[in-house]
């Protein structure tokens, strides 16, 4: 399994699973993890399926979020899906381009690295920040929609609307982008930043396929299983978790001159734990 080619079986197996967690009456966390000793640890912890992060991608590569090259997401991607047997949904920010023959080429390409899903977002990141026109923005859904219809296994599409997360709109105007986003026929929608249990009912009463919500701290998982939320991902949360505590100690040693902050580590010997039956 490590590190071996995907077989096609393999991935329609993973594509049905990730097709049958979203069509199940349950609400699922996919955490996102950033290179493959995180994508292991938190397959042996217990999810069910995992999301690449283009931010915690980008800043352990030492480099802004929005600073990958396509090839170099898809070669992220491909190693994700090696060093896991879960199935794995791609951030894939604009799909790398304005036009829609873009998108779907990049939606294609993306399905060729053992992916069982991806995203894509109607912002990009040319003159300043902005998102697409509406109408343009559904046309390139649509066309990312028959990018991933065209695949020989279950590919699932998120469609996200930005405006709310950029500051480029308001709520009313995602949920307005999102339903015809659900028209055009994504399988997943997602309005990154809704931090109030009645805006996500608000995305949720809106369209009737699933809703993915990020996570977080205001809002919990009962309340959004409650509000009809199928799936809730973690971004770049897991990353910056983990590089608080680095800077925590690096500030602790830097400015006291002590080493208390090391006390919170968890026991080194349990990622280890969890990562020994990939070398067994």
């Amino acid at each position: 399994m490590t590190g071996e080619r995907e077989t096609d079986s393999d991935q329609v197996r993973r594509g049905k699973e990730f097709r049958e967690l979203h069509e199940g009456s349950e609400l699922f966390i996919i955490p996102n993890p950033w290179d493959e000793g995180s994508a292991r640890y938190l397959e042996a912890a217990g999810f069910k399926a995992l999301a690449t992060t283009s931010a915690g991608y980008a800043n352990a590569r030492g480099r802004l979020d929005g600073g990958i090259t396509l090839d170099e997401k898809l070669a992220h991607c491909r190693d994700i899906c090696r060093a896991t047997t879960l199935p794995v949904s791609a951030d894939m920010e604009n799909c790398f381009g304005d036009d829609p023959e873009t998108v779907a080429e990049t939606v294609r390409r993306a399905a060729e690295t053992g992916l069982a899903g991806c995203s894509i977002e109607d912002y990009s990141d040319a003159d300043g920040g902005r998102l697409y026109e509406f109408d343009h923005a559904v046309e390139r859904v649509a066309a990312a929609v028959e990018a991933a219809r065209s695949v020989a296994f279950p590919f699932t599409l998120t469609a996200r609307s930005e405006g709310l997360f950029r500051k480029l709109s308001d709520l009313d105007e995602a949920c307005r982008r999102i339903e015809a986003f659900e028209k055009a026929g994504a399988d997943v929608l997602y309005v990154p930043s809704v931090t109030t249990i009645e805006e996500v009912v608000q995305v949720v009463d809106t369209v009737s396929k699933p809703v993915n919500v990020l996570a977080t701290p205001t809002l919990n998982i009962a309340e959004l299983a409650d509000a009809g939320v199928r799936r809730v991902s973690l971004g770049s949360w897991l990353y910056i978790a983990a590089m608080a505590g680095m800077v925590r100690a690096v500030r602790e040693m830097t400015e006291r001159g002590t080493f208390d902050a090391l006390a919170d580590a968890v026991d080194g010997r349990e990622v280890p734990a969890a990562l020994r039956k990939w070398s067994e």
